[in-house]
């Protein structure tokens, strides 16, 4: 199982692998962070397309081109933002990842690179969140053989080194 998962430390929007994830908010039209850099790279197309999508629910997922990006696809999820823990924010980034790893095996997806979901902007703390990344890919992974190979991506050495640890790999 571990060798189907990886912690690549740099640009997700460099990745040649079939699908990228975003970290999307719920219009899917852009924003900060992952989402402005893969907005930025895959070129305007992306948001043209993403205008007739109809924005995306938290927790949920929903699937585009990725036009000027090395990835074939993006999969837009919008993860919880964190308010404390109290608003099941725990069950929501789980469903990110899961609806993200659905729509992958659905679409005959063999490779696919997650960021750090909800860990930016929206507050998600950094080691929990890594903990429900790892936990629900690798139960995933356990019951769904047609994904070969899940990257999470980090963009800072810190994020890297708690992966890592989390992941013990």
């Amino acid at each position: 199982m571990n060798n189907k998962i990886e912690i690549h430390k740099g640009d997700i929007t460099k990745l040649k692998v079939d699908t990228i994830v975003n970290a999307a908010n719920t219009s899917l039209l852009g924003g900060g962070g992952v989402d402005g850099a893969i907005h930025r790279a895959a070129g305007p197309e992306l948001l043209e397309f993403n205008r007739k999508l109809g924005g995306c629910r938290t927790g949920e997922a929903k699937m585009s081109p990725g036009f000027n990006l090395p990835a074939k696809f993006i999969i837009h999820t919008v993860g919880p933002i964190w308010n404390g823990g109290k608003n099941n924010e725990d069950q929501l980034l789980e469903n990110c990842y899961n609806n993200s790893l659905k729509i992958a095996a659905e679409n005959n997806i063999k490779t696919i690179a997650f960021p750090a979901i909800s860990t930016g902007i929206y507050g998600f703390p950094l080691e929990r969140a890594t903990k429900i990344a790892v936990k629900t890919v690798k139960q995933f992974l356990k019951e769904e053989s047609s994904i070969e190979k899940v990257i999470f991506v980090c963009f800072s050495e810190h994020d890297y080194n708690v992966y890592k640890e989390v992941a013990n790999l």
